[in-house]
């Protein structure tokens, strides 16, 4: 369940981010209405550069929010993802020590004795 609300919170997050710095377009013509077929006037004038260079578009507040977004999303998915407490596990107990010794061991055949190395751990 963690992974699938962690994972619904990060696309929320990208979309936001994705969506917060594009501004509001503008498709108007600033000299009246657009040349038809038919228009036979001269094309209109260069754009001025000193009037354009002091142009501040307002992107300000759509960052500011997008990284407000970002980060409040962050501090939402780092308390969901630490919520289930303590994360402590005891380590596991060591691995048994084993050895080899040489014994004596019944033959299944004759019924006589003879030497095997047998695994020996404890």
């Amino acid at each position: 369940m963690k992974k699938i609300a962690l994972s619904v919170l990060s696309i929320a997050i990208l979309t936001s981010a994705a969506l917060a710095p594009a501004g509001s377009a503008m498709a108007q013509w600033r000299d009246g209405p657009p040349p038809r077929w038919d228009d036979r006037r001269p094309p209109p004038p260069r754009w001025d550069r000193d009037r354009d260079r002091h142009h501040h578009h307002s992107n300000g507040g759509a960052i500011a929010g997008g990284l407000a977004a970002g980060v409040i999303g962050g501090l939402i998915g780092g308390a969901i993802v630490n919520s289930g407490g303590p994360r402590y596990v005891e380590p596991p107990p060591p691995p048994p020590r084993c050895w080899f010794e040489d014994r004596q061991v019944q033959n299944a055949y004759n019924g006589g004795w003879h030497m095997e190395s047998i695994r020996v751990c404890r």
